[in-house]
């Protein structure tokens, strides 16, 4: 069942995601966090329920990311990945996989890039450090 938010509530967090993707593309990052966090304050409780919550917690771990925080980041894509349509969606595996290979856990690693791999093909992995993609060419056939 897909749950549709409120008009003015998805209009609001329309925006307020439109800001910090402005703020991002400035390498304003901590304030486009702001905004994304702003943004995820509007989704109704279990965030789990609700597709914006997939693409704010994206954004906020990509954020997350620029400034640094992996631990943060990947709470994020942890639960990106819970919510509607977060399960096999490339670029959250991609940075699942990531995420994991830095943490050393390298099995875990392994299958989430796997799944970034099968969704999105080697396109997925071209605009970041090349270490993960031979990482995974290491571990399987492509």
């Amino acid at each position: 069942m897909d749950l549709q938010l409120p008009d003015a509530v998805y209009a609001e967090i329309t925006e307020l995601c439109k800001n910090g993707e402005l703020l991002a593309k400035n390498h304003e990052y901590l304030s486009a966090k702001q905004k994304y966090t702003s943004a995820l304050r509007l989704v109704p409780e279990k965030h789990q329920d609700w597709e914006a919550a997939t693409w704010i917690y994206v954004a906020i771990g990509d954020m997350n990311l620029k400034l640094d925080d992996r631990e943060k980041a990947f709470k994020c894509f942890i639960n990106a990945v819970q919510c509607p349509k977060g399960l096999g969606n490339p670029y959250i595996h991609l940075r699942l996989g990531q995420l994991y290979f830095e943490q050393n856990y390298f099995e875990k690693s392994i299958d989430e890039l796997t799944r970034a791999y099968m969704g999105g093909g080697l396109d997925i992995f071209m605009e970041d450090d090349p270490k993960y993609l031979e990482f995974l060419e290491s571990r399987i056939n492509i």
